[in-house]
């Protein structure tokens, strides 16, 4: 990934994903996809990025 075509709106530190902006801890997607694995999340842990891609 460039980081010419990081997203200074995303913040992401999450170095495992292909959307990952390598030297700048940005992703490079244009929007991101935000869930949940618990029926009712109370804690940031509850959330996921559903657009992560394993690199």
């Amino acid at each position: 990934m460039n980081c010419y075509q990081a997203n200074h709106n995303i913040e992401c530190s999450v170095t495992q994903c292909a959307n990952h902006c390598n030297s700048d801890n940005y992703c490079a997607l244009e929007k991101i996809r935000i869930g949940t694995h618990e029926a009712n999340p109370t804690m940031d842990q509850c959330t996921d990025c559903k657009s992560f891609q394993r690199k």
